[in-house]
């Protein structure tokens, strides 16, 4: 069993700040890819940063320049940390992480369970 547990989501006014932090545990051999996707009341799921184990990154062009994806190996986490959040910028916020449980396993995508972003004055 694989489980990402996010946190670090909540109210904030615009131009403020929040840090988010995705921690992947259980049966894991390896994590590839990880990142942080987003979705707005009736808008569909988007791509909002992505990291490789190489430690390359790739932002959606609404927040380049404000959010920094960043992440831990040894602890198997990975954070959003967001700065001069919009209004716009309100949605649920998901984990993702590409891994494998086994050195033999196919690599699949886990999701976390999302964390609310509210950016509100």
């Amino acid at each position: 069993q694989v489980q990402l547990v996010e946190s670090g989501g909540g109210l904030v006014q615009p131009g403020g700040s929040l840090r988010l932090s995705c921690a992947a545990s259980g049966s894991i051999f390896s994590i590839n890819a990880m990142g942080w996707y987003r979705q707005a009341p009736g808008k569909q799921r988007e791509l909002v940063a992505t990291i490789t184990s190489g430690d390359n990154t790739n932002y959606a062009d609404s927040v380049k320049g404000r959010f920094t994806i960043f992440r831990d190996n040894a602890k198997n986490t990975v954070y959003l940390q967001m700065n001069s959040l919009k209004p716009e910028d309100t949605a649920v916020y998901y984990c993702n992480a590409q891994l494998r449980t086994t050195r033999w396993s196919k690599e699949y995508d886990y999701w976390g369970q999302g964390t609310q972003v509210t950016v509100s004055s």
